[in-house]
Parts: C-alpha cells; sequence; structure tokens
C-alpha cells in the first residue's frame, strides 16, 4: 500500500492533480498530516467532495476494520496541509484545519456521499465502525486564531524540548556519578590494598626510573680486567711461601 500511494501521490503532482488507474475521474486530493508517534509529515491520496467553503474527506479505509492513519494523525494534530488539482492544469498547496464532524451532522455528510458513490455504502456496510467524516477549513493567514494555534504549538514543541534535554542532562550526571564512584575504588584498593602501593603512584617502582651509576664509575668498570677464576691474584714482589708438607714438619 504504501508504494500503492506513493505512485499515486507522484501521478497526481506530475499531472495537475489528475490520475489514472482506479482513481481516473475521481476527486481526488493530498492530505499531509503529522505523525502521532514519528512527528514526520505523512502524505495521502483520498477523496474528497466540496461542502460550502470545507472539502470533506472520509476515513473508510475501503471498509477495514481501523481507521486509517491520517485519521489518527489529524486527531492528534488538527493542522493539515492540502494539494488539491486547479482548472489551469497546476496544484494548489494550503493549510488547513480538519474538524471530525459528529452526530447528525456526520450522518447527513456520510449518507450524500454514499448516494454519489455506492462504494462508500458497501465500506460502511463491511465495517462495524463508523467512517468518519473530516471537513477540512482553508487557513486564512492574516486569521489570528491561527496565530495563536502556532504559537501555542511551539510552546508545546518547546517544553517537550525541555524536558528531554533535562532527562538526558539527569542520565549523564549519572553516568558521571558512577564513573568518578568506580575510579574512587580502584584508587582505594591501590592505597590500602595488597600491595600497599597505588599503581603509578609516588613510591611505586613503576613510577622510578632505573638508577644509573655516574659516567666515572663505568669507566673504571670498564677499564679493570677481569678477575681470573681459580688463581688468587698478588701483588708484584711479593714472596710466595715454601710449600707445607701435610706429612711432617718442615726439613
Amino acid at each position: 500500500m504504501p508504494d500503492f500511494n506513493q505512485q499515486v501521490i507522484e501521478e497526481f503532482r506530475a499531472n495537475g492533480g489528475r490520475v489514472g488507474g482506479m482513481f481516473e475521474g475521481a476527486s481526488l486530493l493530498l492530505l499531509t498530516t503529522t505523525g502521532a508517534r514519528s512527528g514526520r509529515a505523512r502524505t495521502n491520496p483520498a477523496v474528497y467532495v466540496r461542502d460550502g467553503a470545507r472539502l470533506l474527506v472520509f476515513a473508510s479505509n475501503a471498509g477495514g476494520p481501523k481507521h486509517p492513519a491520517w485519521f489518527h494523525n489529524l486527531s492528534a494534530d488538527p493542522h493539515v496541509t492540502v494539494e488539491l488539482g486547479t482548472p489551469e492544469g497546476t496544484v494548489e498547496r494550503f493549510a488547513a484545519t480538519a474538524v471530525v464532524t459528529e452526530g447528525a451532522e456526520r450522518d447527513r455528510l456520510y449518507a450524500g456521499q454514499a448516494d454519489r458513490d455506492p462504494g462508500f455504502a458497501a465500506y460502511q456496510a463491511a465495517t462495524d465502525r463508523l467512517i468518519p467524516v473530516v471537513a477540512l477549513h482553508r487557513v486564512d493567514l492574516g486569521d489570528p486564531a491561527r496565530h495563536r494555534a502556532i504559537a501555542d504549538h511551539l510552546v508545546k514543541v518547546h517544553a517537550e524540548l525541555r524536558a528531554e534535554l533535562t532527562a538526558l542532562r539527569e542520565g549523564l550526571d549519572s553516568a558521571a556519578t558512577e564513573v568518578a564512584g568506580t575510579v574512587g575504588g580502584v584508587g582505594a584498593v591501590g592505597r590500602g590494598g595488597r600491595g600497599g602501593r597505588r599503581l603509578g603512584g609516588e613510591g611505586h617502582p613503576a613510577a622510578r626510573p632505573p638508577a644509573r651509576p655516574p659516567l666515572p664509575d663505568l669507566l673504571r668498570r670498564a677499564a679493570r680486567p677481569p678477575p681470573q677464576r681459580g688463581r688468587r691474584l698478588r701483588p708484584p714482589g711479593a714472596r710466595v711461601p715454601r710449600a707445607v708438607r701435610r706429612d711432617g714438619p718442615d726439613a
């Protein structure tokens, strides 16, 4: 269905509001609503009829058991955009306010549409839900009520953004506190746990470079001859004692 709708939308915009296929000859408009959950713009083709200065659309969903998604969207936010074909072969785009009709007015309007197009009578007979009739009122850009509505909407969005930012800030503060506690615990173990020294801290072997002898000592050690094992070195001119026999006194 999304692919089919997109094909109809593209054909509508390319041909000044006229389409072929199953909608050929039908009075069709494009209705753009704001997603109730996503907040994104959603465009759907819909059959309409004029009723004075307003346009009527019908949430039939081809007689399905649930209301179409666009009806849920405009129920949450009645500010919509309408695209309508003109006699000159162009597409007119304007803002509108959606109002869901009720009671006897709804019944009268739907009955009139069922008389014009028997398919809508079949849609209502196919479902237990009452198919809504929505009136689209063109918005006057100079209307003070529209300005107030826009201002109220901006205030609402601003409040929602502030609430989200506050939640994000609290989450970051909580995470920072946990990290600080973890680092503090590691430091305590290093100071008071086994080993007695904090890793990398003052007094730890890893924190001190190895001792290196002064350069003169290194030169003296290099010039000194290596000791000979098995012989005892004597100074030059020293007397060597006579051998001593182990089996008796000297001769």
